[in-house]
């Protein structure tokens, strides 16, 4: 009995690692999704600016937080359709990561 002393401690450090890297992926996922929706949002805003003849790249720039506008592209079509690409952060918001998300709205018929 005695010699088993301290098994769990050992046991306890041996998975924390695998632990913290699940959490960190779920975490990652979490601002992945969260990115998207933010993404699809300017959009939106953007093709609505566009509609009522206003600016497109300042109404999505407005719809985001501050923190993901660094790096933030916005397009603005013909037929009225305003995309938008955003960076997924990695862990925080500050901390930009290679993949980029994109979206695209466009309101009315396009005439």
């Amino acid at each position: 009995m005695e010699r088993e002393r301290g098994q769990a401690s050992v046991e306890l450090l041996g998975t924390l690692p695998a632990v913290l890297l699940a959490a960190a992926l779920v975490w990652e996922l979490a601002l992945a999704g969260h990115t998207a929706w933010l993404c699809a949002n300017a959009a939106r805003a953007g093709a609505r600016a566009a509609v009522v003849g206003r600016d497109a790249r300042a109404a999505a720039r407005s719809a985001l937080p501050q923190s993901l506008r660094r790096g933030m592209t916005v397009e603005s079509g013909d037929d009225g359709a305003v995309r938008v690409r955003l960076r997924v952060p990695l862990l925080v918001r500050r901390w930009q990561g290679p993949v980029r998300i994109g979206a695209t709205a466009r309101l009315g018929d396009g005439a």
